[in-house]
């Protein structure tokens, strides 16, 4: 249980450091966002296989593996139906009038929830499976928080005077993946027998984010190059990273 918070620690720690890089930085060019945010599409994607979809499969039955994706597909759906959320990883509609703006924080903190669900459930379940696996998903979805902290972040710089706002926002970002990461990790440790339907449930809710939000969020700006470099680089570092690691 200790490693497990130690592992939500980690990218609570990295997620914050994206968004006080966000202060600092927030005259960078809009194609280096969208190479972290690519960056970050290739973690997540072969993460989502080699940490948890492919190691259900070592323990669990098929049908019980496919069952937990289309769960893990139509939880994330049912989160985004359900609760206020606007896309926030590039583009975000600033206003100069106030109720707007506490309207587009508002916004924008559902969004952290609803995004950070999978990912803190898939460092959580991966290390209840694999304490070695685990910290080779917690270490690469940390190092793609930084640029997700980053995206969390750099919206809010142009919704506010106040530069605390977003970095602490950038923070609460990170806490909201940390608890899950925690969760996650201590539900499956105690209930087992449940771990490889856990580990396809996180598996298909981050897959539902990669493709739903982050890459037509990202080739919407037509960097398709710079972008394609960046899901490469990020899909290679993650297969190094649990290949190694793991």
């Amino acid at each position: 249980m200790d490693e497990i918070i130690l592992a939500g620690l980690l990218v609570l720690v990295l997620t914050s450091l994206g968004s006080i890089f966000a202060v600092f930085f927030k005259n960078l060019p809009e194609w280096g966002l969208d190479f972290g945010l690519a960056f970050s599409g290739g973690v997540m994607l072969v993460a989502s296989f080699t940490s948890l979809i492919l190691p259900a499969t070592e323990t669990g039955s098929i049908w019980s593996v496919i069952f937990g994706i289309v769960l893990g597909f139509g939880l994330i759906f049912i989160i985004e139906k359900f609760v206020p959320h606007e896309e926030y990883f590039l583009k975000f509609k600033t206003s100069t009038i106030e109720k707007e703006k506490l309207r587009g924080i508002f916004l924008v903190v559902s969004a952290i929830v609803i995004h950070n669900i999978p990912e803190g459930m898939a460092v959580g379940v991966s290390m209840a499976n694999d304490v070695e696996k685990g910290w080779a998903t917690a270490l690469a979805i940390g190092i793609q928080d930084i640029p997700e902290g980053f995206a969390v972040s750099l919206p809010l710089i142009f919704l506010t005077e106040r530069a605390w706002i977003p970095v602490l926002i950038g923070v609460l970002s990170g806490f909201s993946e940390f608890v899950f990461t925690v969760l996650g990790g201590f539900t499956f440790s105690i209930f087992s027998a449940f771990l490889p339907f856990g580990l396809s449930i996180a598996g298909g809710a981050m897959i539902y984010v990669t493709v739903k939000e982050v890459f037509p969020q990202v080739y919407q700006n037509k960097n398709e190059t710079l972008i394609t470099t960046g899901f490469l680089l990020g899909l290679l570092i993650m297969l190094y990273l649990d290949t190694t690691l793991g």
